[in-house]
């Protein structure tokens, strides 16, 4: 028996990470889209480009992909995340909160577009189980490129931004049932095929449901108590323990493992430890993100292009134009103008990232032809590759429309879009005093957002129905989820003198010009503080003190008044001191 040396596609690992390590700093540099520079470098030096050179010139044989089990099992681990950090960027409040839209506007965009294409696909002679499929795949646009776009123009938080963004998050919804379609097309026709298909998408429900159900009750309480270890290492191994059993569970029950994957991204979602979870796996989010797209690449044949040089730049111009037309019609129905309808329709005319592993799980299943396959998954690649033009052209054309026709009034439909948190308090800290500092703002119905690191305590105001998140204010990636800067200020609030400081320094650095206010230990530990970017600190000994002291003056009747004024006094002066620097 032969003795295996090293380990599986260590040579497809170490490629990937060479090229993530240079391309992932020359695309920030040169501010080009991430998912377009990883589809351009897998198509380099994927099987369809340096590899059909490989007979040419052999040396070219140590660079570029050739083997196809190499990165296509490296792409699973990439299809899954991919999943689950959808899933996590879903949820009830969120989608509650825009319901009109996700549910009006996404629907109907799906709805529409899909009908079109599949009417297309059919004329053109495909099955309707295929003309299905791709209708509904073409259908759905790439959120990876589309609030990638949407953040270095600043946009995401404007209507027309949180318009697009609502139609997406339908989008991702629409995974699930698309998923468990495809697995019931690919059982094929029989006589009894209603009944089979009626058993299986039981089946499926059935399953998801359980998993839901179930994972909702075991979630939770593993993360609590794995967080009481407060240890980041930890909190990734039960976050890729979550992933992977869930993943597997939708596996066992016959459907897919991506599924598994989108349901476990749900359940955090639902949870107080959403934050923490998304800033534990964002160093690696890049890398799988582009290990994903990266295969994806490697997949595509340019080929095709000269085969088809008619059809295939038909076919991409076609697509952008459907789904154009389509979402330009639903968002001026819904209130936008006509510059940003058609701005948001040209942004949203592309396929997305969803089609690459559809269309593979329908190839697999023989809905689709390896050469249909082929085609469909060249013609959503090229859409990815001209969105960035598209979307300049379409921003261009945007003002000049709405320069002629001033925009008119934002339906009703649009104002339920929420801001990002714009105006809220932040309390980091949600101890006796963070509570008490919650309770008042509450009384004065400022909106609040608490975060807090000890587990158990996150438990039990969560069940009481407080807005606290468990996480690490100090951490800058941890305060850009919680969209920190849109906040009115930071309360920092905590027991510990270092992490107080740790968080005013995090958010200082972050924010120069965020209002932050401070509690400390002593008059030392407040000059740290203020030396660290606070914009007031009380100290604790000093409120003790003060409060004593009323106690005291009105015992040996002294005037409320008189008390009062002392009071505001020795305070005003302490606090001045200390902004001076003059207090010893």
């Amino acid at each position: 028996m032969a003795e295996q040396h090293g380990m599986p596609f260590l040579r497809e690992t170490l490629e990937f990470l060479v090229l993530a390590g240079i391309l992932i700093p020359l695309l920030q540099r040169f501010k080009v889209n991430q998912v377009l520079g990883f589809l351009g470098a897998g198509l380099i030096v994927g099987p369809y480009g340096l590899g059909l050179w490989v007979d040419t010139w052999p040396w070219l044989a140590k660079f570029p992909f050739p083997r196809g089990e190499g990165w296509s099992a490296l792409a699973d681990l990439g299809v899954l995340f991919l999943m689950f950090m959808i899933g996590l960027e879903l949820s009830a409040e969120r989608l509650w909160a825009m319901r009109r839209w996700v549910f009006g506007a996404g629907a109907l965009q799906v709805v529409l577009s899909s009908a079109i294409i599949c009417a297309l696909a059919m004329a053109f002679g495909n099955t309707w189980q295929a003309s299905l499929v791709l209708g509904m795949v073409l259908s759905l646009s790439s959120t990876a490129v589309i609030v990638q776009l949407l953040s270095q123009r600043e946009a995401l938080a404007s209507p027309m931004g949180q318009s697009i963004f609502a139609v997406l998050m339908f989008q991702d919804l629409a995974v699930v049932p698309v998923l468990i379609l495809i697995d019931l097309l690919g059982r094929g026709s029989s006589p009894d095929m209603w009944s089979v298909t009626g058993l299986t998408l039981l089946k499926s429900v059935v399953a998801v449901v359980l998993i839901f159900v179930i994972g909702r009750k075991v979630i939770r309480p593993l993360f609590r108590n794995f967080a009481r270890q407060r240890q980041s290492d930890v909190f990734m191994a039960l976050t890729l323990l979550a992933t992977l059993s869930i993943a597997g569970l939708t596996a066992a029950a016959g459907l897919s493992m991506a599924l598994g994957a989108l349901l476990a991204g749900l359940l955090l979602a639902e949870t107080e430890y959403r934050h923490e979870v998304e800033v534990t796996i964002e160093p690696f989010k890049g890398l799988l993100m582009g290990l994903f797209f990266m295969t994806v690449g490697m997949g595509i044949d340019a080929r095709e292009i000269l085969a088809n040089p008619l059809w295939v730049p038909l076919s991409v111009i076609g697509l952008i134009l459907i789904k154009a037309v389509v979402v330009t019609g639903i968002f001026r129905i819904g209130g936008l103008s006509w510059g940003r309808s058609v701005e948001s329709g040209l942004l949203l005319g592309q396929g997305g990232e969803f089609a690459f592993i559809v269309v593979g799980v329908a190839a697999a299943s023989k809905l689709l032809s390896p050469e249909m396959a082929q085609f469909v998954l060249l013609v959503v690649g090229l859409t990815l590759f001209v969105t960035p033009m598209v979307a300049q052209w379409g921003q261009w054309l945007g003002v000049r429309l709405d320069a002629k026709r001033p925009p008119t009034h934002m339906a009703s439909m649009l104002e339920t879009v929420p801001a990002l948190g714009a105006g809220q308090v932040v309390v980091a800290g949600y101890g006796r005093v963070g509570q008490l500092i919650g309770d008042v703002l509450l009384d004065q119905g400022v909106a609040f957002v608490a975060v807090e690191q000890d587990a158990n305590l996150v438990a039990q105001l969560r069940n009481k129905g407080k807005p606290v998140f468990y996480g690490n204010a100090a951490r800058p990636e941890f305060l850009q989820r919680l969209h920190v800067g849109e906040a009115a200020a930071v309360v920092v609030t905590m027991d510990q003198p270092a992490a107080a400081l740790a968080t005013v320094r995090a958010v200082r650095g972050e924010y120069p010009k965020l209002q932050i206010f401070a509690r400390s230990r002593d008059t030392k530990h407040a000059r740290d503080l203020l030396a660290a970017g606070a914009n007031m600190v009380i100290p604790e000994t000093v409120e003790a003190g003060l409060q004593l002291s009323a106690f005291v003056l009105d015992a040996l009747g002294v005037p409320e008044t008189t008390v009062g004024h002392v009071l505001d006094r020795e305070r005003t002066r302490r606090v001045a001191d200390l902004n001076n620097g003059t207090v010893a």
